[in-house]
């Protein structure tokens, strides 16, 4: 255990199961508060969890992260009951098997990928602000690296759908285009943030009628465990690229990513959903 972890607080989307689950256990191990932001109660026979959430080192605020209304009165509960937050891990995903839509008109994958990452970023940065590791880390994919296509213009009402390699893929580049594009600025407060693909992983979501038939043996012979997932996410906070900023990283390795001509853009256009939309939600 690295006591100089102990007593931090990180906040994670999608902590209810598959990466986000095995990360809380990871964080909760090593002294790490834990804030969960989940659609439903955390239900566990682990007694590391169960006992977290007995003694409050494993706070749970419930959202439909999809829903500007719902994020809105968690996020402003998360404010109103916590002190601080060190790092940020925006880990919650979706792989649907056809297109559909948020209650605010957005392809899903778009809005829950790219959009609400930045939303949380900027509901939450003050008190970020206040902690000490002042951390982000956006869970991304490398599928983004097989995209041959990306036009802004159509990932929040794209004329068609594709498993994995379409909605799910660019939803992921344009999560990690706005985290390059915003990192300049956030480092200027003293914030980092970073994108990372925490690699092939036999979740429930990999497992899902959302991804591809083909991949499914694939996936049963050679996917890892979430844990391994998890440790990626926990070494692109605490690991060795600490001090790096708006990178995207894969197999640990800082990797490019293509269309950052359109980084700028992505930024704009989340920035402007959520001042426009979510603000006044």
């Amino acid at each position: 255990m690295d006591t100089k972890l102990q007593n931090k607080v990180a906040l994670i989307t999608g902590a209810k199961s598959g990466i986000g689950f095995e990360l809380t256990k990871r964080l909760l191990s090593e002294g790490i508060q834990v804030i969960a932001l989940i659609r439903s109660d955390l239900q566990s026979n682990d007694s590391l969890v169960r006992e977290s959430l007995k003694n409050n080192h494993l706070r749970v605020y419930k959202a439909d992260l999809s829903d500007f209304k719902s994020l809105k009165a968690a996020l402003n509960e998360i404010k109103s009951s916590e002190e601080r937050i060190d790092v940020i891990f925006n880990n919650a995903g979706i792989m649907p098997e056809k297109i559909n839509y948020s209650k605010q008109g957005r392809e899903m994958q778009f809005e829950v990928h790219a959009v609400v990452p930045y939303i949380i970023f900027m509901e939450l940065r003050e008190l970020l602000l206040k902690g000490v590791m002042k951390t982000i880390v956006n869970t991304s994919s490398n599928a983004l690296l097989m995209v041959k296509q990306f036009e802004l213009e159509t990932l929040e009402k794209p004329a068609k759908f594709k498993k994995l390699m379409g909605g799910y893929a660019t939803s992921k580049l344009a999560l990690s285009l706005w985290t390059q594009a915003v990192s300049q600025t956030a480092s200027a407060e003293g914030i980092e943030i970073r994108s990372i693909c925490p690699g092939p992983n036999k979740t429930p979501m990999s497992g899902s009628s959302g991804m591809p038939l083909y991949m499914i043996p694939i996936r049963n012979l050679f996917f890892s465990p979430p844990s391994k997932g998890a440790a990626r996410l926990y070494e692109a906070a605490f690991g060795v690229n600490r001090g790096k900023t708006g990178v995207f990283i894969n197999k640990g390795k800082i990797t490019p990513v293509k269309f950052m001509q359109e980084s700028r853009s992505v930024l704009e256009k989340v920035d402007f959903i959520y001042k426009l939309e979510f603000l006044n939600s």
